[in-house]
């Protein structure tokens, strides 16, 4: 039977896809993860935002065109919120975050899971992409207002890290690239008695490089960046998530440190790492946030320097701490998000000039009829020559010539 798993989420979800899709596959179906005509689908959903959460239902219409009679289940975030929206449009089987493992024996339920209290392990997955994504943690207990993620994926639950060290062992055979993801990453452990240093302790001697997802500054110890410093495989790139950089907004939206306390780790992680990438995600338009606010986030971003920033209108999510506080005019939102974006673009263009005529290690990820193109270690989109005969998923050390619109092109190959 050909089956396809389409994600519309995280890299959680794409972990737990690949997951799904080594167990079919085990079974003898034919797995794909592109929409195209199938005998069943498995969607897993996403509601971080209303978009999201509109795409996951859209997303039912989309295969229903490939194979009307096709067999559907739906998984994930969007699911446990509202499993109705799904119910309705006549779908075989229906869960939220729990239990995904069941879909793969394609049972016959519509009943509602609780929310898992311990890590629930699915089958080690498979990925055609180059880098390989491992699922270390799920699940939240920090509760930021804006967020309905805590209320959907439950309480922080951490893999066993023996576990995780057999499953980067295996990936380590077939990619060059392993990124260890959780829904909150910086809460690895806490539940089974360790920290993240002990988990970047334990990759150490992973034949592939490493590199961390998104971390809380809480995170950012001296033992930990001692243990990245020491690891030698474990990428100078840290995403530290910010969401605003002013104090009063931050305070609002239930984030637990302050400018200064954020700036302090950053300056950390610099005297470790003097050129690593310090990337961020900016929610832009929170309800509190007024023009002195907003001066204030582009002022912060600034002051550290961010080499590359995700932004986000915010999504009022029912169910939050923060719905009843209302939403900011779509114009003023979408002018704010311009003139970052604009700082952003600045920033990201000074942080790559210091690297041309540099040496950078390189993973091959994607191909068109130009370029061969992946990440350097400090998350550098690096554009190489299509006569250069690279391998997707394999390192390569380059040496960057020239600025490309959004990275470097590397016109030397060795």
């Amino acid at each position: 039977m050909k089956i396809v798993i389409y994600n519309i989420g995280c890299k959680v979800n794409q972990c737990e896809c690949d997951s799904l899709a080594s167990t079919l596959r085990k079974s003898g179906h034919t797995v794909v993860n592109e929409l195209e005509a199938a005998d069943s689908y498995i969607i897993n959903t996403c509601a971080v935002t209303q978009e999201a959460e509109k795409k996951s239902r859209q997303c039912v219409a989309r295969v229903k065109k490939y194979n009307p009679d096709a067999d559907i289940y739906v998984i994930g975030c969007a699911s446990e919120k509202n499993m109705e929206q799904f119910t309705l449009k006549g779908v075989k089987y229906v869960a939220g975050t729990a239990h995904k493992e069941l879909v793969a024996t394609l049972c016959e339920s519509n009943a509602k899971h609780d929310l898992p209290t311990k890590y629930e392990n699915l089958d080690y997955g498979q990925t055609e992409r180059a880098r390989s994504f491992v699922k270390v943690q799920d699940g939240c207990n920090n509760f930021c207002s804006y967020c309905i993620v805590p209320y959907l994926r439950g309480r922080s639950r951490s893999r066993e890290l023996g576990d995780i060290i057999v499953e980067c062992n295996m990936r380590s055979l077939d990619t060059d690239e392993i990124v260890l993801a959780g829904i909150n990453l910086s809460a690895y452990g806490k539940d089974i008695g360790l920290n993240l240093t002990d988990l970047v302790k334990a990759t150490a001697n992973i034949s592939a490089r490493i590199r961390l997802g998104s971390l809380e500054i809480n995170a950012i110890t001296v033992n930990l960046l001692q243990a990245v410093k020491d690891s030698g495989n474990i990428c100078p790139h840290f995403h530290l998530s910010l969401q605003s950089g002013d104090d009063g907004v931050l305070k609002s939206m239930n984030r637990h440190y302050t400018r200064e306390e954020f700036i302090k780790k950053v300056k950390k992680i610099r005297k470790f790492f003097p050129e690593s990438a310090i990337t961020t995600d900016i929610i832009v338009g929170f309800p509190t946030e007024d023009e002195e606010a907003f001066e204030a986030t582009l002022d912060f971003v600034k002051q550290v320097g961010f080499s590359d920033i995700h932004i986000f209108p915010y999504s009022r999510r029912a169910g939050t701490a923060a719905f009843p506080l209302g939403a900011l005019n779509d114009e003023v939102v979408k002018t704010r998000i311009e003139r970052l974006a604009a700082l952003r673009d600045t920033l990201k263009r000074e942080y790559l000039t210091m690297f041309i005529e540099r040496e950078l290690d390189v993973i091959a990820e994607y191909a068109d009829d130009r370029f061969i193109e992946g990440y350097s270690e400090n998350y550098i989109r690096v554009y190489i020559p299509h006569n250069s005969t690279a391998q997707l998923g394999k390192l390569y050390k380059v040496r960057a010539d020239n600025l490309h619109k959004d990275g470097l092109i590397a016109r030397k190959k060795y």
